[in-house]
């Protein structure tokens, strides 16, 4: 179970007391988590969600909070943090920072067919005209820089063919970084996968988990949701699913002449990303009790997205 922290429940009922959502009938870890400790929570006036932040500076927390907020405001299906009756929203449980959020009805797909795709596009595209006009700015903890640096390192433990593979991005990455940081920018989820989405039959009830959440290319953010929402099990992409999920984006914002270019790029950026955090969370979580995403995963889907031909719709 991913539960890096685990409470006892008299200080867990010491936390909620100050939110005055009545007595505590019942809380579970939840096992899905691979980066912060998570709980669901029941109390007499809902259901709730417990996160305790277990990576990333704790000077990050009032970003997500205010981002969620904005997102809320929106009308968007997002969590955002509770406050308590004398209105904190960020607070302290085990000495970890904690906050408690409303729990989205839904349940994750394992296996999304092209209408499920086509809601994920138009709720990223919503997100992101949400934020463009005035984005809050954060940078990513695992942006480009952070592959630069982190690649060569990673490249030493891997195959003479795995270490070509990663090493012909990052030079990709080196390149074109300047053009890369000049597309068009949001604040992105950057980790919408399948099990950071909540679904009601085919309708998006819920998008969760904006920890990896910053400012960024709006290309990026898209380019993460499909490698994992429309892959299929032997890394390429599904074209029905893709075409879907593309369609319902551009059809609340279209696409500049520079992010077609850049797409295919993109494509294998976005699996770079995960296959070299994936690699680092297998190294450091090694016999540990912990979730750990398979890295071959993402290497599989870079291998094909080094021949993907998937260009982005553009208005005619």
């Amino acid at each position: 179970m991913s539960v890096f922290t685990p409470l006892e429940r008299t200080e867990l009922e010491a936390f909620l007391t100050p939110y005055n959502l009545g007595r505590l009938i019942d809380f579970q870890g939840i096992a899905a988590g691979s980066e912060n400790s998570n709980f669901f929570i029941s109390l007499e006036q809902g259901e709730f969600v417990l996160t305790l932040i277990e990576r990333g500076p704790s000077a990050d927390l009032p970003f997500f909070i205010e981002l969620l907020d904005v997102l809320h405001t929106a009308g968007l299906p997002v969590p955002y943090a509770l406050r308590t009756t004398d209105g904190n929203a960020l607070r302290s449980l085990a000495g970890k920072p904690a906050l408690l959020q409303p729990r989205l009805s839904g349940k994750h797909v394992q296996a999304p067919n092209a209408h499920q795709c086509q809601e994920v596009g138009s709720l990223l595209a919503r997100i992101h005209l949400a934020t463009r006009d005035n984005p809050l700015s954060r940078q990513s903890d695992r942006g480009l820089e952070w592959m630069l640096n982190e690649g060569p390192a990673q490249a030493q433990h891997l195959s003479a063919h795995q270490a070509a593979l990663l090493t012909s991005v990052l030079d990709e990455i080196q390149s074109l970084q300047p053009h890369l940081q000049a597309l068009p920018k949001a604040n992105l989820h950057a980790d919408l996968f399948r099990d950071n989405a909540l679904f009601d039959g085919n309708h998006l009830a819920g998008v969760i988990d904006f920890y990896n959440a910053c400012s960024g290319p709006m290309l990026y953010d898209l380019a993460i949701a499909l490698n994992d929402w429309c892959s299929n099990e032997d890394g390429s992409l599904d074209e029905k699913r893709s075409q879907a999920l593309l369609g319902a984006y551009a059809s609340q914002r279209p696409f500049t002449a520079t992010e077609a270019e850049l797409w295919p790029c993109m494509l294998r950026i976005a699996c770079v990303r995960f296959w070299l955090s994936r690699l680092i969370a297998a190294q450091s979580f090694a016999g540990q009790e912990v979730l750990i995403h398979d890295p071959a995963e993402f290497e599989q889907r870079l291998t094909h997205r080094l021949k993907t031909h998937l260009p982005l719709p553009l208005a005619l």
